[in-house]
């Protein structure tokens, strides 16, 4: 057998499909779509949901795809085997209702004896016990000897998932030899050492489960086939694992030259170097999807896979960035199929070296605080942390738990686990119960689902903004009725063909109206579910309407102008951005609706206000110009050629719509447009910020709302100029300014003087060498309570002063704390919340300063009291 390459592979396998007519289709996002019960694609099959449920109409009955994929079930795991992988490439061939288990049995073994040229004699299939059909296939029809055909039971070779559609497997097993072996004379197949290795599974989904153990079977019966890239190029190399197949390897090496670290000489340094080869791969194809690191969700995810590989590069000696230095191998190694990844190299290297350098700052916080913990805990003769104290560096300070393990059992010491454990299980199940359902889009529940996908709602609205069509359905309540009138608001209609847009690609719906003589029904959004039919979502205003009725349609055409023009004025703010900025900037989001639009893109600094102004001159330039917007269908593949920009997250098929705009923007888009830049006459920046970690956003107006704005600014200059009795306004507000300044100088004096009074006499008690101030004082706004914290900053060291002050029926709290008191792993922001909750208040803050308020102050000894314990625990 030729030792295959993994990109040989891959190629191989979707080609032989091809050859048996299947539709290739590229690797879909790792980020689902539409689709709440995964935070990320963790199989081949999982984007194709839909088609094997029946709600949508898979483009060709037999698919063939090679798809990205994350699995994060077993992250711990990682390095610490040479099995397992976060990241990892499914190679797939499905059928939905048309071949079954003869082609898929025979084509497998072609693929493999065939194709491959594996040694038929080495190959060992499996089959559910109840499964004579595919064991007869496997032993009548291919020949396999009845002695290597495996029955297993349901635990093993039968795929279901509660209720619904499910069926058994029939899984192949490749016998590696006796190198591989556990050397036990009853090793065979299924045995958990490493000889024999399962390389494909055929789930062959045939019946329906109703949930209480009954099945019946399904009309169109569906193959579901996963076989495991990386595993299979390990077979076909005869190689001992994952990370030493060919592509993976070189990342090995990538890896050794920085950390100088060898793989294979040492075990322990063999994990870290396995983890960092791991994540670095998951990290570089997440970012290069537009998964950005965050707190939550998926980008938690990514930046935990980030932050261990870098402790791990850490433990191996690296003290300098390195992560991006290493993503550019893995680019490298996977370009010619991703080809996604060199498209966003520069974001990925930007995204990689932002983080990284922010996580090696944590790092350094967390061994102080860590190390504050350890010296207390060898004062006090104790060997175990708190689960409170562990979690509290995990979650607030990001500090890996698997490091904080590592350094207390090299002290000989430990974490109470139990706690860390329940305060995780906590934290997760707040994660989960946070998830949002949208209404309509992929929601499982709703009455779309039960529609026939065949029936589809046609969008002729690029050229008309009139039509007449029949109503295939309405809807209310989620419900499908056969009528609705005036008492029903927030109805549906459904049309078998529509000139209004629904809501996709950032840009809003139509609005407008839908006629029937008299009967009139007000159409206020648009939305499109399952990727079929045009939702018309709004209320009768007059009369009543049913199903079947032919109806007039009657887009808002000012809406959709305005609209439009803000759509283009998009695209042309996205290349401005990356003209002025660089080929970093991608689009991560956008709204465009009729009076103004909204872009997020990529980059890790604010714009100065030289940056803004370029960018708006490189957009008022282009309308200018009067330049004509082209919008033209073609492949794919010619539009990617001629430089067209894909957008993240977006599905597209092989024949795509692209907007040309001259020579200043070209992209794939399937939004309306106007016909000329001159349309939209102006385009201003309104804002300019930061929405998370590595992501900025800019709002926009153009065209008659520029007008409005100015109108608005002119009515508040006069009203100025009325207030301040001149039209010299600048120069009547700098004296006023300068007259204030003077007044708050002198107010601050009689403060401090007030302050120092008050504070002259410092009552405080030394608590592990931390100087514990804890006060209360009459009347005091939140204001006067900081200046008098401050006034006490001045006069001690090493503090923590916890300041209370009553203000008519509520009780003001400032909390500031010292370095010394933050190295001991004391939280401003936390002691806050502690404190406030005894008065029933709230507040928060960071590790330094923190203040809120109290609504009993019947209870302010006893928060004082409270406080107190704080720092003799």
């Amino acid at each position: 057998m030729k030792k295959w390459t993994v990109n040989e592979l891959r190629e191989l396998y979707l080609s032989f499909f091809e050859s048996k007519d299947h539709l290739r289709l590229k690797s879909f996002s790792l980020i689902p779509q539409n689709d709440n019960s995964l935070l990320l694609i963790n199989s081949g099959m999982a984007p194709l949901k839909p088609y094997f449920k029946g709600i949508e109409t898979p483009p060709r009955k037999r698919i063939t795809t090679c798809q990205k994929c994350i699995r994060t079930g077993d992250i711990e795991n990682i390095g610490h085997t040479a099995r397992h992988g976060t990241f990892f490439e499914m190679l797939g061939n499905f059928s939905f209702g048309d071949y079954f288990k003869k082609e898929a049995i025979t084509w497998s073994w072609e693929f493999l004896t065939v194709t491959l040229g594996f040694d038929k004699n080495r190959l060992y299939p499996s089959v559910y016990v109840d499964d004579k059909e595919a064991y007869d296939l496997w032993n009548d029809y291919i020949g396999v000897p009845s002695e290597r055909i495996f029955k297993f039971g349901k635990e093993d070779n039968f795929w279901e998932h509660g209720s619904g559609p499910c069926g058994p497997c029939s899984e192949i097993y490749y016998d590696r030899g006796e190198k591989y072996g556990c050397g036990k004379p009853t090793c065979t197949v299924g045995c958990d050492c490493d000889r024999y290795m399962e390389i494909w599974n055929n789930v062959f989904t045939q019946f329906d489960n109703d949930g209480k153990g009954n099945y019946t079977e399904l009309k169109n019966k569906n193959i579901d086939t996963g076989m495991g890239l990386e595993r299979l190029a390990v077979v076909c190399q005869d190689v001992e694992s994952i990370f030493e197949i060919d592509t993976n390897k070189d990342l090995m090496e990538a890896i050794s030259l920085i950390t100088r670290h060898i793989y294979k000489e040492n075990e322990k340094d063999d994990i870290s170097l396995r983890i960092i080869a791991d994540h670095i791969k998951s990290c570089t194809f997440m970012i290069s999807d537009g998964i950005m690191p965050s707190n939550e969700g998926r980008g938690y995810v990514l930046r935990r896979l980030l932050r261990r590989a870098v402790r791990h590069g850490r433990l191996l000696g690296v003290k300098k960035a390195f992560m991006a230095d290493l993503s550019k191998t893995v680019i490298k190694l996977n370009k010619a199929h991703y080809t996604e990844l060199e498209e966003k190299q520069d974001m990925i290297i930007n995204v990689l070296n932002a983080e990284e350098e922010k996580f090696n700052q944590t790092i350094d916080q967390g061994l102080t605080i860590l190390n504050s913990h350890i010296d207390e805990l060898v004062k006090s003769n104790k060997n175990i942390l708190s689960g409170d104290d562990a979690f509290k560096l995990y979650d607030t300070y990001g500090f890996p738990i698997d490091l904080t393990k590592e350094i207390l059992e090299e002290k000989n010491m430990s974490i109470d686990m139990d706690k860390f454990t329940e305060l995780m299980n906590n934290q997760k199940t707040l994660a989960r119960n946070s998830r949002k359902i949208t209404n309509y889009m992929g929601a499982e529940e709703t009455v779309f689902n039960t529609l026939d996908p065949k029936v589809v709602s046609e969008f002729i609205g690029y050229d008309t903004l009139e039509s007449n069509s029949d109503i295939l359905y309405l809807v209310k309540d989620n419900k499908l009725v056969d009528q609705i009138n005036e008492e029903d608001d927030n109805s549906i209609i459904i049309t078998s063909k529509t000139p209004f847009y629904p809501t996709m690609g950032g840009q809003e719906g139509d609005k407008g109206e839908i006629i029937l003589g008299d009967n009139v029904f007000e159409v206020y959004d648009t939305i499109k579910v399952l990727n079929t039919k045009i939702l018309h979502i709004g209320k009768v205003v007059s009369g009543l309407f049913k199903t079947k009725d032919i109806v007039d349609l009657k887009v808002d055409k000012d809406i959709r102008h305005k609209t439009a023009i803000n759509h283009t004025s998009t695209h042309l703010l996205h290349s401005a951005l990356r003209h002025v900025l660089g080929n970093h900037v991608e689009q991560a989001g956008s709204l465009v609706s009729f009076n103004r639009l909204r872009f997020d893109f990529t980059h890790y600094e604010a714009l100065t206000k030289n940056q803004i102004k370029e960018v708006e001159d490189h957009v008022n330039n282009a309308i200018n110009e009067s330049i004509k917007v082209v919008k033209e269908t073609m492949p794919i593949d010619k539009a990617k050629k001629l430089g067209a920009i894909a957008l993240f997250g977006e599905k597209y098929g092989d024949t795509v719509r692209t907007v040309k705009v001259g020579d200043v923007s070209f992209e794939l888009c399937g939004g309306t447009h106007i016909d000329n830049t001159s349309e939209i006459k102006y385009f201003k920046i309104i804002s300019e910020q930061a929405i998370k970690a590595g992501v900025r956003r800019i709002e926009a107006i153009t065209n008659d709302e520029i007008i409005n704005l100015l109108h608005n600014k002119e009515n508040e200059i006069d009203e100025l100029s009325k207030i301040l009795k001149t039209n010299d306004i600048i120069n009547k507000i700098n004296s006023v300014l300068k007259d204030y300044k003077n007044l708050e100088k002198e107010n601050e004096s009689l403060k401090k003087q007030l302050s120092n009074n008050i504070v002259s006499d410092i009552n405080f008690e030394t608590i592990n060498n931390i100087n514990l101030v804890v006060e209360k004082y009459e009347d005091k706004n939140i204001n006067e309570l900081k200046d008098i914290v401050d006034t006490i900053k001045d006069k001690i060291s090493d503090y923590a002063i916890i300041a209370l002050a009553t203000n008519n029926d509520k009780v003001s709290i400032v909390v500031s704390l010292s370095d010394t008191a933050i190295n001991k792993g004391f939280h401003a922001g936390q002691i806050l919340k502690n404190v406030a909750k005894v008065l029933d208040g709230n507040g928060g803050g960071k590790d330094k300063f923190a203040q809120g308020e109290g609504k009993d102050k019947t209870k302010i000894l006893e928060a004082i009291d409270y406080a107190k314990t704080i720092f003799s625990k």
